[in-house]
């Protein structure tokens, strides 16, 4: 059977989205919601049907998932905008960092079925991490089905403390950003040591990224895979000593997540 979803705003996330699912589920029926013209007509060359309000959808549309991929400070204005669409067969599908489940059962009338994710950027590739976790309401079909087409965008896990979305947030969420920087670092550390520049940035990117192919395509855990590649005495060894030694990445990366996940229970108290 043919399945309806609609899409509450097209951003780069929100597209990513659509176009995994339409290349999984071509008898897929996507509606979307997407007030900047650029954006609304890119998500219609994808074969979806794209208006500029909610007011300009059918008034018999039954979707059976409402994906919310709009900035957690517009929640609250575009929220109410859907809430005819609770109380029937829809699941309300939220990708906003930082806002709980309670905080969007407060703008919806009755128990509304919820599900929350929290994907990242990899995403647009179909390589991103998308952990969910879902309210009381919410059926295992309708979980079932947000699985199967977030798993179109990469892996997705579920977790039953929605309390560590936040940590979720911190860690996978964030978590390509910190990738980013230490390409960045290692590229310009190269570049220190008199390498050229443009030849630092491309070495320090495809050892990041073999590195993590590595690490992906295989069943060895990471800290044997380090140790693997150390000879005693040698030249890893030697930086090792640097970024393993107290104070060092380990403990400045606890850092980092921790202000991260405080940053996101902040933005959940707002």
């Amino acid at each position: 059977m043919a399945h309806t979803v609609l899409l509450v705003g097209c951003g780069n996330m929100g597209f990513a989205m659509l176009k995994g699912w339409l290349s999984q589920d071509t008898a897929l029926r996507v509606y979307v919601v997407e007030p900047a013209e650029v954006l609304r007509t890119r998500a219609a060359d994808t074969g979806a049907q794209a208006v500029a309000t909610a007011d300009a959808l059918p008034g018999d549309l039954a979707p059976d998932l409402v994906f919310l991929a709009v900035k957690p400070q517009v929640m609250a204005d575009v929220v109410p905008e859907y809430a005819h669409l609770a109380g029937g067969s829809a699941t309300f599908v939220s990708i906003a960092a930082g806002t709980m489940m309670a905080s969007l059962a407060s703008m919806l009338p009755g128990p509304t079925p919820l599900i929350r994710c929290m994907p990242n950027t990899p995403a647009a590739i179909g390589a991103g991490m998308m952990v969910c976790c879902a309210n009381d309401h919410a059926s295992d079909q309708a979980k079932a089905l947000a699985s199967t087409l977030l798993s179109a965008s990469g892996a997705v896990e579920w977790i039953d403390d929605e309390v560590l979305m936040d940590a979720v947030t911190a860690v996978s969420g964030s978590g390509p950003a910190y990738v980013f920087h230490l390409i960045e670092c290692l590229g310009q550390a190269g570049a220190e040591m008199g390498l050229p520049p443009d030849l630092a940035a491309k070495m320090a990117l495809q050892t990041v990224m073999g590195a993590g192919r590595l690490a992906a395509e295989g069943d060895t855990p990471a800290g044997t895979l380090r140790e693997q590649v150390t000879s005693p005495g040698g030249t890893t060894a030697a930086a090792l000593g640097v970024l393993m030694a107290e104070g060092g990445l380990q403990p400045l990366m606890t850092r980092a997540v921790a202000a991260a996940r405080d940053r996101g229970i902040e933005l959940g108290r707002g």
